[in-house]
């Protein structure tokens, strides 16, 4: 029992950090996959390196996405969409008073 008790801080310690630190970046991972997955032609998106544009095609031999910008089309990687960026993008104007 002594040797219980003094494992308790060390337990304790990593139940904390599950819970805090990697069950969020799992949950997190899993919805930035759903959203790659859901992604669908004319939608507007963002890429983590900034670059707007809009989804013309998808290529699945490479797990790519094709976008058209101003300057032309580009081949994008799916990971490469931001999930935060792309939805603020497509969420309505508020309205202010």
């Amino acid at each position: 029992m002594d040797q219980l008790a003094q494992f308790a801080p060390i337990i304790l310690m990593f139940i904390v950090v599950y819970f805090f630190m990697i069950r969020p970046q799992m949950n997190r991972a899993k919805k930035e996959k759903q959203f790659s997955s859901e992604l669908k032609r004319g939608d507007r998106v963002v890429t983590k390196s900034g670059m707007h544009g809009k989804i013309v095609d998808f290529s699945d031999k490479l797990n790519a996405v094709i976008i058209e910008t101003g300057a032309g089309k580009i081949t994008f990687d799916r990971s490469s969409i931001s999930m935060e960026m792309s939805q603020k993008l497509n969420e309505p104007a508020k309205e202010t008073k």
